[in-house]
């Protein structure tokens, strides 16, 4: 059974997608199973790997409502043990559709369900909001990881999504636990990092990773090529921290992933 894992925070610009891609790959190079479904309407973690949302092909979107054909949907990210269900503009569409559908939290689980067993992992990536598809993939999700930038407002930002996680938990998905908070985008030489980092250690020290994934330009360079940074560079501070983060995550399962 997969360890479905929701990346999600509604702050643009915070490395979900990075994490998302990057962990994922990391991942597979334990030799872990890895699915990645990419949730936002964007589709940076699609085009990250190669596949544009523009592509006619099958995707999220086009399989949300018959889950049977969830494997259609399903390709080849060309990294080692890593596999996408792309997403789409059209993902746009489907926060308006599933307002008036009953059970609509449930959506993405239930497609989901089809593959859990394909896989060691499941790394959900969510748009910038709190919308329908970020709550469903709360509720497909049992662990939620958040990464959070080094930078002044972020903490604010926390605040409101894990008020919308303990009102998914109490409401909607009991199962769903935090994994852990992961720091992005640090700077050592910025005396705001380092308040940050402190900060989110007093505010969460039961959840914060000890892994911080640090500025750097080849993680940013990395998916103008369609790779990840392990695959663009993996002698670079990038990759060896997300190959720490993975090593992290997976020694860390919550209490209902064990």
């Amino acid at each position: 059974m997969a360890r479905r894992i929701v990346i999600a925070n509604q702050k643009g610009g915070v490395g979900k997608t990075t994490t998302a891609v990057n962990l994922g790959a990391s991942l597979g190079v334990m030799e872990k199973r890895v699915l990645i479904v990419d949730c936002d309407p964007q589709g940076n973690a699609s085009s990250g790997l190669g596949f544009y949302p523009g592509d006619k092909r099958e995707n999220v979107y086009s399989v949300l409502f018959k889950p049977k054909d969830v494997r259609k949907a399903i390709y080849d990210s060309g990294v080692p043990y890593m596999d996408i269900l792309p997403g789409t503009q059209d993902l746009v569409g489907a926060e308006i559709e599933l307002v008036d559908k009953f059970g609509r939290e449930f959506y993405l689980k239930e497609l989901l369900d089809e593959v859990e067993n394909d896989y060691d992992f499941i790394l959900i990536d969510c748009p910038p909001s709190l919308g329908l598809l970020t709550v469903n993939a709360l509720c497909a999700a049992r662990e939620l990881l958040v990464p959070l930038q080094c930078e002044y407002y972020a903490l604010e930002g926390i605040a409101q999504l894990l008020m919308t996680y303990e009102l998914v938990r109490k409401r909607l998905n009991p199962e769903l636990d935090i994994l852990g908070v992961v720091l992005t985008m640090y700077d050592a030489r910025n005396r705001l990092s380092w308040q940050v980092k402190n900060e989110v250690r007093k505010a969460f020290p039961q959840h914060l990773f000890e892994v911080i994934v640090p500025r750097n330009v080849r993680l940013s360079e990395a998916p103008s090529f369609g790779k990840p940074v392990i695959n663009y560079d993996v002698k670079s501070k990038g990759a060896e921290a997300y190959l720490a983060l993975a090593q992290e995550v997976v020694r860390s399962k919550t209490e209902h992933s064990q």
